[in-house]
């Protein structure tokens, strides 16, 4: 018997379930540590009216429901104190397209094989958690902890990447990744865009390099990438900062003369990794845009340029791999992000691609000066 956790984006900070004959908290089990908010999805709201999941005193509740289910049930849960979120058409793809919206960049799924399948195929899962117990039980209807996928032939079966065993008690845990079942492509830049930035690009020869997942083959060009960088701050000392992501959102207020924009900055470079440092900096410019410096959209291209110069220079394995790169488009190929990465849609500016493909060519032309001459021959080294 196994039963499947997916778990999307990074680590957990809520949990997505769907409605069971139990009654659970959803609550961490370990006790005087984070409780991630619960996220309940059900289409007709036919959900009972005693449940835990609707007591809210210790950590809250969000019901994503098809709109206009049962317009009274809803106003219940109102009362009780449990947002109540609509959906045109309720599927996994909007609801953690929502969620992120909301600043929530993990979610742990638990859920039955019906939605598991859909939301696999929806291709928001990225990492599974599969418990495998020594009993075996069966029957004909006896249910699948993954539905309907449309595969008949095990080549077609999803494969799971650096999978990882445990044994917990007498239970085996399987965890690995799931390969991204893409969907659109992001945007490529124009050839004649791209050799404007990096003249090593030329026409009709160039391959596409995308990235994203700091588990990827080119995962280091993600800002989430675990690789600290040591900065000057306005006084001229230097910080360092655990990752670029910490640098770029922490920056969003600087210098800005408020208690809590400096409190800001502090908390964003202290997070404890760089998923939570961008939630932090999302959230609080959201919330609360008077303490975003005035000046931050026309000088946040300058702000990233200079994190990625300083990460790209110090670490001479990166330095490495980017140069590797020489010749090839690179895209970021966030579905989210519409600014610094291609976009779900194709209509991404892609500017973190485009910033490093600027620095590769720097890196390039300031090596290739080195190793110049006084009269343009090669010196050997």
């Amino acid at each position: 018997m196994s039963r499947l956790l997916e778990m999307p984006n990074i680590l957990f900070h809520a949990f997505l379930v769907l409605p069971s004959n139990a009654d659970p908290r959803l609550t961490a089990r370990q006790g005087g540590g984070h409780l991630p908010m619960r996220i309940v999805m059900s289409q007709s709201l036919d959900l009972p009216t005693v449940a835990n999941l609707w007591d809210v005193a210790d950590v809250a509740t969000i019901v994503a429901t098809q709109r206009g289910a049962r317009k009274s049930f809803q106003k219940f849960l109102a009362s009780k104190g449990v947002e109540v979120v609509e959906f045109d058409i309720l599927n996994p793809k909007d609801v953690m397209n929502y969620l992120y919206d909301r600043g929530y960049l993990s979610i742990l799924w638990e859920c039955g094989g019906t939605l598991a399948a859909s939301a696999i195929s929806s291709g928001v899962i990225h990492k599974v958690y599969a418990f495998v117990a020594p009993k075996i039980i069966g029957g004909k209807n006896a249910p699948s902890p993954v539905g309907e996928l449309g595969m008949v032939e095990m080549t077609q079966a999803l494969e799971l990447i650096d999978v990882c065993y445990e044994q917990i008690g007498p239970d085996m845990l399987i965890s690995g990744f799931l390969q991204p079942i893409p969907d659109l492509t992001p945007l490529i830049p124009s050839v004649e865009e791209t050799s404007v930035i990096d003249p090593t690009v030329t026409p009709y020869e160039s391959s596409i390099i995308f990235f994203y997942k700091t588990w990827d083959r080119y995962g280091a060009f993600s800002n989430f990438s675990p690789h600290a960088i040591r900065m000057t701050d306005e006084s001229g000392n230097y910080v360092t900062w655990p990752s670029v992501e910490h640098y770029y959102q922490a920056h969003k207020f600087v210098g800005v003369d408020n208690p809590a924009a400096r409190n800001s900055v502090e908390n964003i470079r202290s997070a404890k990794s760089p998923e939570e440092a961008a939630r932090m900096g999302r959230i609080m410019q959201r919330q609360n845009p008077d303490l975003v410096r005035p000046d931050w959209e026309s000088v946040k291209i300058d702000v990233m340029y200079r994190a990625l110069k300083c990460k790209f220079s110090i670490y001479p394995h990166l330095n490495s791999m980017l140069l590797s790169t020489a010749g090839s488009v690179l895209v970021e190929a966030s579905p989210h992000d519409l600014f610094w990465g291609g976009g779900r849609e194709g209509d991404g500016l892609n500017y973190l691609g485009r910033l490093l493909m600027q620095l590769r060519s720097e890196f390039l032309g300031r090596r290739n000066h080195l190793k110049a001459g006084p009269f343009g021959s090669t010196l050997d080294t």
